[in-house]
């Protein structure tokens, strides 16, 4: 909880302080994205290691890194010594350490829940993000990035370093997979990427799933990469009330993280991946047609709701699907793809905000709306 309220505090302060330090949109886009590019870099090494490596060791190692970052944005700063080139470079380091901690906890997630508790599971753990990242860190971010800049950076390292205790309180062993009696045997770290690799390749409809999301993603990072300016520049909303513009969002996510397993065991867990995706893709391009903030704020209560639903659902799919023992390696070359794309998508994004600021949205909901219509029957057939 303390990592995610950190998260909703950088969430909303680095957009910000990129916005004063450029209004140029492909260079908003570019900082975007530089968070989601070590995925594209660095995912499936740093899967293969954590398939081997104490996975409490990597996340308080990683813990550790997040605080010295945001000791040094807030030093940057308060000495004047901040730059784009700094920001940028503080940014990707920032996205490698989310490559390890999400892959360690996503990989831990079926050593500690059976497969019936899955959505559950899943679905609290959505709801304690939602609320202390989008409810709590977010508004508070932008509202204190208003009041004094540094602020919410010092909160960071401060949320952090509690984060290093919680994580120091878990039992060493408990989130690895079941030893394997020839671990000792096991073979070079490039073989074991390849093996993973090889396993992707040929479940035919996890990867045709995998493919799916990401060139959604494609389309989402087109469409956000610089929200930031659209609700600043389009909107005109105040830069102390930016984080309140996306509060919708983190309300419509926790109302989709309390009824998605009932959404799952009524409809199917299929069936209710199959709506989510177009619904919330729809909402995308309902936020790039917003003719003010209350439109936007609707939509993307809407967009929250069903990316909730789909995350939930779509996490307890893999989990279900994924052999733990595997799964750092295959979650590190799904989010290799997934969010690999993301960076290619918003530096288009940036291309299309120099046109208009309405663009990336409408263009990039446009698209994600196609590609989920078109794959609802493919989504409905899939059974793990």
């Amino acid at each position: 909880m303390f990592s995610k309220f950190a998260d909703g505090l950088t969430g909303a302060a680095i957009p910000l302080l990129a916005a004063t330090l450029t209004r140029d949109p492909i260079l908003i886009a570019i900082q975007a994205n530089l968070f989601m590019l070590p995925w594209l870099l660095f995912a499936i090494p740093i899967g293969a290691l954590l398939d081997r490596l104490n996975r409490r060791s990597a996340m308080l190692m990683v813990q550790l890194s997040r605080v010295l970052i945001g000791a040094a944005l807030a030093t940057l700063i308060i000495t004047g010594q901040m730059s784009l080139l700094w920001l940028a470079i503080l940014t990707f380091i920032f996205g490698v350490s989310e490559v390890v901690y999400d892959t360690a906890t996503q990989s831990a997630i079926p050593s500690l829940l059976s497969d019936k508790q899955l959505e559950k599971g899943n679905s609290r753990l959505q709801i304690a993000d939602t609320v202390m990242q989008g409810f709590v860190g977010v508004p508070l971010g932008g509202f204190l990035f208003a009041s004094i800049a540094f602020i919410p950076f010092l909160g960071v390292s401060a949320c952090y370093l509690v984060a290093i205790f919680l994580v120091l309180s878990i039992s060493a062993n408990s989130l690895q997979p079941k030893v394997d009696p020839n671990a000792s045997k096991r073979p070079a770290l490039q073989e074991e990427i390849k093996e993973g690799l090889s396993y992707l390749w040929n479940q035919k409809v996890l990867l045709r799933l995998v493919l799916t999301t990401g060139f959604i993603g494609f389309c989402y990072s087109m469409g956000q990469a610089t929200q930031v300016l659209f609700i600043l520049d389009h909107l005109k909303v105040p830069e102390a009330n930016y984080g309140w513009v996306l509060v919708p969002l983190g309300v419509g996510a926790l109302i989709g993280a309390f009824t998605s397993a009932r959404f799952s065991e009524r409809l199917g867990r299929s069936t209710a991946l199959s709506i989510s995706l177009p619904a919330s893709s729809l909402a995308l391009l309902l936020c790039g047609l917003a003719p003010n903030t209350y439109w936007f704020m609707a939509a993307c209560f809407i967009e929250g709701f069903f990316i909730a639903h789909w995350n939930i659902l779509l996490m307890s799919t893999y989990h279900a699907m994924i052999p733990n023992e595997i799964f750092g390696r295959i979650h590190g070359a799904r989010r290799t793809i997934v969010w690999g794309l993301m960076p290619i998508g918003g530096l288009l994004g940036g291309l299309l905000a120099k046109i208009d600021l309405t663009l990336p949205l409408i263009i990039g909901g446009s698209m994600a709306s196609v590609i989920a219509f078109s794959a609802i029957r493919f989504i409905r057939s899939i059974r793990t």
